[in-house]
C-alpha cells in the first residue's frame, strides 16, 4: 500500500479504535514531522490534515468508517478524496486572480469559517463533555483591545495600539473570516507583552507597533536607521520562538507595523537593506499598508485559512492580560 492511498488511520499511526485525545497527540507529532513550512512535504501534510480533521468529526469519522471498512478508506480514493486545499496562492497574487485551472488548488481564505474540532451538540452530549470555548466567543474575529498595563496607563501607546487594531478589523478580517484578532497577550518569554496575535487555520501572526515621523527608513533585520540614527524596534524574535515551541503545529511570525502621526498608510516608508548578520527572516518591519499587504499573503497562503483551530484560540484568550 503507497502513502497515498493508506487509509487515515494510518497516515496518523493510531488505531482504528484510537481516542480523540490519542488522534490529536499523534496529530501534532505528524504535523511537526510533515509541515511545509518546516521542511516537511506539502503532500504529506494534506494527508495529515485531511486525517485529523475527519477523525476528530464524530460524523465524518463514522461515515469514513463506514467506507473503510468497506474497503474505500483510503485518503486518495472515494468520497474523501476532495479535501481542503492547502497549497492555494496568495491573496491579491497574479495565480489567485487568474482563472482557475482544473487541478490546481483554490484558496480557501475568502469561505466561511469551520471550526476544528466542530462544534457538535450532539457529540458533546454523548461524550459528556463541553467545548473548550463557547461558540458564540469562537465566532469572534475581535478579542480584547488595548487597556491600562500597571499604574500608568500610557495613553500614547494605548492609542497606537487601537490604531493596528482598527486596521486589521476593517482592512483584513473581512478578506479571511476565519481570522481571529486576540489583543493584549501576556509573553510567554518574559514579563514583556504582545499587542496582537492574529491567527487563521495554521499561522500565528504576533504584532507590535511603533509611531515614527514620515520619512524614509532603512531596516536590516535588527535596527531601523533614518538619518544617521538608529531604532531598534520592540524585540520579537525571543517571543516568536517561544510561541513556537507552545504551537509546533502553527507557523509562528512577528510583524512590527510602523504608523505615521498623520495616519498616511503608505508613510513612514522602510526599505530593505543589506541583511545584518544574526538577522531574523521570521520578523517583518512594515508600514500600515504593507502591514495590511503581508498579513494577508502570510495568512492565506497557509494550509486551511478558512479553519478556525479552537484549541490554540482558546490558549490564546487565556494568555490576555
Amino acid at each position: 500500500m503507497t502513502e497515498s492511498s493508506s487509509s487515515y488511520y494510518e497516515v496518523l499511526r493510531v488505531a482504528v479504535t484510537a481516542s480523540e485525545k490519542e488522534i490529536k497527540v499523534a496529530y501534532r507529532r505528524a504535523a511537526r514531522k510533515a509541515h511545509p513550512d518546516h521542511g516537511g512535504d506539502a503532500a504529506a501534510f494534506r494527508r495529515v490534515t485531511a486525517a485529523y480533521e475527519t477523525l476528530m468529526d464524530p460524523q465524518r469519522r463514522k461515515a469514513y468508517d463506514r467506507s473503510y471498512a468497506a474497503g474505500r478508506g483510503g485518503n486518495g480514493s472515494g468520497d474523501f478524496a476532495a479535501g481542503p486545499h492547502f497549497d492555494a496562492p496568495a491573496a491579491g497574487s497574479h495565480a489567485s486572480a487568474s482563472v482557475h485551472r482544473p487541478g490546481t488548488p483554490r484558496s480557501t481564505a475568502g469561505d466561511a469559517p469551520f471550526y476544528v474540532p466542530p462544534y457538535d451538540a450532539a457529540a458533546f452530549e454523548a461524550a459528556g463533555t463541553v467545548p473548550l470555548i463557547p461558540f458564540s466567543q469562537a465566532s469572534q474575529q475581535v478579542h480584547g483591545a488595548p487597556r491600562k498595563r500597571g499604574i500608568f496607563g500610557a495613553e500614547a501607546r494605548i492609542q497606537r495600539e487601537m490604531r493596528t487594531v482598527q486596521l486589521i478589523s476593517r482592512q483584513v478580517l473581512p478578506a479571511i473570516p476565519a481570522a481571529r484578532l486576540v489583543n493584549g497577550l501576556q509573553s510567554p518569554a518574559d514579563s514583556n507583552h504582545i499587542d496582537h496575535a492574529l491567527l487563521s487555520g495554521y499561522r500565528l501572526a504576533l504584532i507590535n507597533s511603533m509611531l515614527l515621523p514620515k520619512g524614509a527608513y532603512a531596516w536590516d533585520g535588527q535596527t531601523l536607521n533614518h538619518g544617521g540614527r538608529s531604532i531598534a524596534p520592540p524585540q520579537l524574535a525571543h517571543i516568536v520562538r517561544a510561541m513556537q515551541d507552545i504551537f509546533p503545529e502553527l507557523n509562528v511570525t512577528g510583524w512590527t507595523v510602523i504608523h505615521s502621526p498623520d495616519g498616511n498608510l503608505h508613510e513612514p516608508v522602510i526599505d530593505r537593506h543589506r541583511r545584518a548578520a544574526g538577522s531574523s527572516d521570521t520578523i517583518q518591519v512594515v508600514n500600515a499598508a504593507g502591514l495590511v499587504r503581508g498579513l494577508k499573503h502570510f495568512l492565506s497562503s497557509g494550509p486551511t485559512p478558512n479553519a478556525v483551530n479552537v484549541s490554540v484560540l482558546a490558549r490564546l484568550l487565556r494568555g490576555m492580560h
